[in-house]
């Protein structure tokens, strides 16, 4: 019998959450990674930015591992680009309103490092999902 459950290819709260964690964790290391390289301070710039990635590896986790439709490496690789284009196209538009320039290599490198990740973040959380580690909310649940 088919679900409605069955039909969904997002969980929603899982890719919420693992945003969520995303943009906490990743976007200050990558402001303070832009910052530190318009300082010349290249070996800051550097461990800012697996700061970074260390973030999104982290939300790309968390949402494979609290996802309920198990699609952990689609949930990963979902929540690491979107967070990561969502904040980017934000930069974006800054460099552009304040005259900046914006480097679109750069940028669309950054992406491959980030899916990259993304799917790092999904085979971690499915590791830990297979482990028996199982969100306490869904342990509450049960």
């Amino acid at each position: 019998m088919v679900t409605s459950q069955s039909l969904q290819r997002w969980d929603k709260q899982a890719l919420r959450m693992g945003a969520t964690v995303s943009l906490v964790f990743a976007i200050p290391f990558s402001v303070g990674a832009s910052w530190a390289a318009s300082r010349d301070s290249s070996a800051l710039a550097i461990w800012l930015v697996l700061g970074a990635v260390g973030g999104f590896t982290l939300g790309a986790g968390c949402a494979a591992w609290v996802q309920r439709l198990d699609l952990p490496l689609s949930h990963g690789l979902v929540t690491a680009i979107g967070t990561y284009s969502a904040a980017q196209a934000v930069f974006i538009v800054v460099q552009i309103v304040i005259g900046g320039t914006v480097n679109w290599f750069g940028a669309f490198f950054n992406l491959t490092v980030v899916a990259g990740v993304g799917l790092v973040g999904g085979w971690i959380g499915r590791r830990l999902r297979s482990q028996g580690f199982i969100p306490s909310f869904e342990r509450s649940a049960q």
